[in-house]
């Protein structure tokens, strides 16, 4: 059975079909981006955390490998709360960069104040996968 916010999605949340590809498919592309553009994720890392590579392209390969273990029905569950985690841990690096675009340009500060609500997005598409997955286990 679908709720209202799923429905509008046009999935239904038991079995969400196509939701874990999905996920499974952005965080990949998200992954390769830190190695694509890692000059737009390195100021996204606080100082007191040190070198900024080691962070972006530590985080570009936890999301390549959590999109990966979303692909195996076995290890769905685990990588969707992974990914939950992972969308949990970037949020203060959004919100660093929403406070450090303050006095750019009005473009800019609605894209990186857009990001804050994505973030949401992407943890409750993340539950929807997890919680599907375990209906698929106890079947």
């Amino acid at each position: 059975m679908a709720n209202a916010s799923s429905a509008k999605l046009g999935m239904r949340v038991k079995g969400a079909p196509g939701a874990w590809a999905f996920l499974a498919g952005f965080l990949t592309l998200a992954g390769l981006m830190h190695f694509i553009a890692p000059q737009f994720y390195r100021p996204l890392i606080p100082e007191a955390l040190g070198d900024p590579g080691v962070w972006v392209y530590g985080s570009g390969v936890a999301e390549i490998v959590v999109g990966a273990a979303l692909i195996p029905r076995r290890t769905r569950r685990p990588a969707a709360l992974a990914a939950v985690a992972l969308f949990v841990l970037v949020f203060p690096g959004n919100l660093q960069m929403a406070w450090d675009a303050r006095d750019d340009s009005a473009v800019r500060q609605v894209a990186t104040l857009a990001r804050l609500p994505l973030q949401a997005l992407l943890i409750w598409w993340a539950l929807v996968v997890a919680r599907a997955a375990k209906s698929d286990a106890d079947r």
